[in-house]
């Protein structure tokens, strides 16, 4: 019989791992702990690939906590507090959650556990910084990274803890509804070689993967803009469902931004991180712009969404826009869950500056599919090409895709991987094939030229307009 006759839950959300969860530390602390996934319906929203990892990695973390995690399906303002009193627990631990529907969530089930004599205990951050800590000398948030980057590096963060001793205590007498079913989808493995993303979602496969790449973070900066290479760490969808936390990636890149053979790499790995960060932070002061343009003067910009423009979006999200990389993006997208981070610039300045959509469209049809979906990671990634968000002077950058093409596949390796049509063009011709286009790969669907002339003559007729109420 344990000592402990005090029962707590830690309600697991975006943070699927033993190690480093300080929420987990602070529950066992207090007693016997019961562990709760809630299947909410919410999670109807996500996209398969999104769903699949995440069933994946509770399966994983369901073994790791001795086959202790108890499942509930409904809307967790019903479930936690009825789940709570059903198991006798004083507390339920979790890890805050900063993004707008979490916020919400949590604040109505904090009151309703109150309300029952019970606590909700929110205890540590998905981030490094915690979002709404990082402000300029004088008060307030920053506008632009750069300088938020050096603040975020200022105010640092603590070392990573390790795995907590914990008392599992199942829900005994309480029928465990079950995990999620799988959605079962079948994705490809990335485009170079590397294994699925949906392979292993464990905490233990995510640290094998860091530890893979730890060794070649020296060359991160001179290949992460590189489609063809493995130049990037492919830890997105472990760091969105916190299987692992950006603090033990941060412990470990330390030491090494001191040393000369891995200084530049490291720093700039250290800053990938850091724009997670700072959207983050952006998107926890803003909630709005999950879905709305950060910079209202934008709202005035001339967009095109008839039917016209649906069909454009049609051909764009199917990759048959007859733009090389940018088809090999959006099939690499559909087939992987997966796209480089390059290539989504490269698609996301097509969609909104070449084909003049709303980045909202781009940005639904992104979560949709992506594996690593993260609402503000995704929407002012977005923002940032559409010139609507944090960047200070955004309008004049259209990148042409088909010398993005030539510069960042030289020797178009991407391409004939996901466009295989063209496999038959040799070297950089697969990024401008002219003449010898094959019959069945489509034409340039628009003249990039003209609809860059385009969409600078829509972005200097609302930068040039005095905003409203000015002289």
């Amino acid at each position: 019989m344990s000592a402990r006759r005090v029962t707590t839950v830690m309600w697991f959300r975006r943070d699927l791992r033993l190690a480093d969860l300080p929420a987990l530390h602070a529950a066992a602390a207090d007693g016997a702990v019961v562990p709760l996934f809630v299947v909410d319906p919410a999670f109807d929203r996500a996209g398969a690939a999104r769903r699949e990892f995440m069933c994946r990695a509770l399966r994983s973390l369901d073994d790791a906590a001795q086959r202790a995690l108890v499942y509930r399906y409904g809307d967790p303002a019903d479930v936690v507090p009825q789940f709570a009193a059903e198991v006798g627990a004083s507390a339920v631990y979790v890890t805050r959650d900063y993004g707008p529907y979490g916020r919400r969530r949590d604040g109505v089930v904090a009151e309703r556990l109150r309300v029952d004599g019970r606590r909700l205990v929110g205890v540590g951050t998905p981030y490094a910084v915690t979002p709404g800590t990082v402000e300029k000398g004088t008060g307030g948030p920053y506008a632009v990274f750069t300088p938020f980057s050096r603040a975020w590096r200022a105010v640092g963060w603590d070392r990573p803890l390790g795995v907590p001793d914990v008392e599992w205590r199942g829900a005994p007498g309480v029928p465990c509804e079950g995990p999620p079913a799988l959605p079962g989808i079948d994705l490809e493995p990335v485009h170079d070689g590397t294994m699925s993303l949906l392979d292993d979602a464990s905490e233990g496969a995510a640290h094998r993967r860091w530890e893979a790449f730890l060794p070649i973070v020296g060359e991160y900066d001179a290949t992460r803009n590189l489609p063809a290479v493995g130049g990037s760490s492919r830890l997105s969808a472990a760091l969105r469902w916190g299987v692992l936390h950006p603090r033990q990636l941060l412990d470990d890149l330390g030491p090494l931004a001191a040393a000369a053979a891995t200084e530049q790499g490291a720093h700039v790995f250290t800053n990938e991180l850091a724009w997670r960060e700072f959207y983050a932070d952006v998107l926890h002061r803003e909630p709005q712009t999950a879905w709305q343009n950060l910079n209202r003067r934008m709202d005035a910009m001339p967009i095109d969404a008839d039917a016209a423009a649906r069909s454009r979006f049609q051909r764009w999200s199917e990759g048959s826009t007859g733009f090389p990389i940018v088809d090999a993006g959006m099939r690499q997208l559909a087939r992987t869950g997966w796209m480089h981070n390059r290539v989504r610039m490269i698609v996301a300045s097509f969609l909104v500056k070449d084909l003049h959509l709303p980045w909202q469209w781009g940005a639904a049809h992104f979560m949709r599919h992506l594996v690593d979906g993260d609402l503000a990671s995704n929407a002012h990634g977005w923002q940032w090409t559409a010139g609507t968000g944090t960047d200070a002077a955004p309008y004049f950058r259209v990148f042409n895709p088909t010398s993005q093409g030539e510069r960042y596949d030289p020797d178009g390796e991407y391409v004939r991987r996901w466009v295989p049509e063209l496999a038959q063009l040799g070297g950089r011709a697969v990024h401008d094939p002219g003449l010898r286009r094959p019959e069945h790969y489509p034409p340039p669907m628009v003249d990039h030229a003209a609809e860059r002339a385009e969409a600078l003559r829509r972005y200097r007729a609302v930068t040039t307009t005095p905003a409203a109420g000015s002289r």
